[in-house]
């Protein structure tokens, strides 16, 4: 007889992609799967675009400073904490599984009440406000970091790494330069700013372009909304956002300009690309990217750019020290010893 697993997590790419490798992973002819997240978030387009049966439920950004929109938020938390657990009520699962963001929270607190497991997974070094809550509630916790252990009950706690995408290995270098009409006379330089894409980073990498063109072609993912038709032209390919062919383009990619978020910066560790970190600043964050790039940075698989510090000179400056330096990153990365924490999570899963 068939199990019921429901999954969730939102706001970003970043909480949602890892629950799609997972999904992948998971026997269909074991396991009934679902999804709950918000009503209007990427993780709506993302999940329905695979097939999976989708429930959206009223969520907020959780914050952590007081501000008016708090008592407003307090409702639509409570509301969506109704809404998680009527629908609970109706699938009725037999396990939940969180990769955290806002939306989370609602239906671990939810699962909780009507007695279902929750399996929670932490990919940044210290815990999110989502798993800071949702700590107490879940059955499982699981964390890419080390670091990160400290943070929650060594009881039931556990330290897998993070659960990379297997698709995003199997890319064809040759496929991807066919994809973006690259040649190969010049290293391919991939821009990454999330999901959401990245203002001051888009700025910059086109105000470079006179600079940077003359020794990379570069493909950008520039976020939605965000194209520049005008800059389109021979060794700039532009994208808001990359579904299917992205394994290939990453194959064939040589460095990459990225955000420091866990689950991206796993995977570009796991596939030996080096990687220029610009990560969130802390008026723009809790700080969490910060000591993810930091930890990359220190461990040599990458190099970190702090967002104030983020010019036209800065950015090529960097990328002529990653481009000076790249085997020996390549060697750290290849002897980093970093596995996936993707064939943990769906034994634990499965034996659960």
């Amino acid at each position: 007889m068939k199990k019921t697993i429901v999954f969730t997590g939102g706001g970003s790419a970043g909480h949602v992609t890892p629950n799609i490798g997972i999904m992948k992973e998971l026997d269909s002819q074991k396991w009934d799967m679902k999804y709950i997240g918000s009503k209007k978030g990427i993780e709506k387009e993302l999940i329905e675009k695979i097939g999976i049966p989708y429930y959206g439920i009223s969520s907020r950004k959780l914050r952590r400073y007081i501000d008016f929109e708090n008592v407003a938020d307090a409702f639509r938390f409570l509301k969506g904490c109704a809404d998680a657990r009527r629908i609970l009520k109706k699938i009725k699962p037999d396990l939940i599984f969180s990769k955290g963001g806002f939306v989370s929270v609602p239906v671990i607190i939810a699962a909780r009440s009507l007695g279902i497991p929750a399996f929670i997974h932490e990919s940044d070094m210290t815990p999110g406000l989502a798993n800071k809550i949702s700590q107490r509630f879940a059955a499982r916790i699981f964390t890419s970091f080390e670091e990160s252990a400290k943070f929650f009950p060594s009881q039931k706690t556990k330290v897998i790494g993070s659960p990379i995408r297997k698709d995003i290995l199997k890319g064809s270098r040759l496929q991807g330069k066919k994809f973006l009409g690259f040649d190969g006379c010049r290293p391919i330089l991939m821009v990454m700013g999330g999901s959401l894409g990245a203002k001051k980073i888009n700025e910059t990498v086109r105000g470079a372009l006179p600079q940077l063109l003359e020794n990379y072609q570069i493909v950008h993912l520039c976020g939605k909304g965000n194209l520049e038709p005008s800059l389109e032209g021979r060794g700039y390919k532009q994208f808001e956002y990359i579904h299917d062919e992205l394994p290939d383009i990453l194959s064939a990619t040589d460095i990459v300009i990225t955000r420091g978020g866990s689950n991206a910066i796993f995977e570009f560790l796991a596939l030996n690309i080096p990687m220029l970190i610009i990560p969130l600043s802390r008026q723009q964050s809790r700080g969490d990217q910060i000591l993810n790039a930091k930890s990359f940075t220190e461990k040599g698989y990458a190099v970190t750019l702090e967002e104030e510090e983020l010019t036209t000179e800065s950015l090529v400056s960097n990328l002529q020290e990653i481009q000076q330096s790249k085997d020996k990153i390549k060697n750290a990365m290849k002897n980093s010893g970093q596995g996936s924490g993707l064939q943990t999570l769906v034994e634990e899963i499965n034996s659960f």
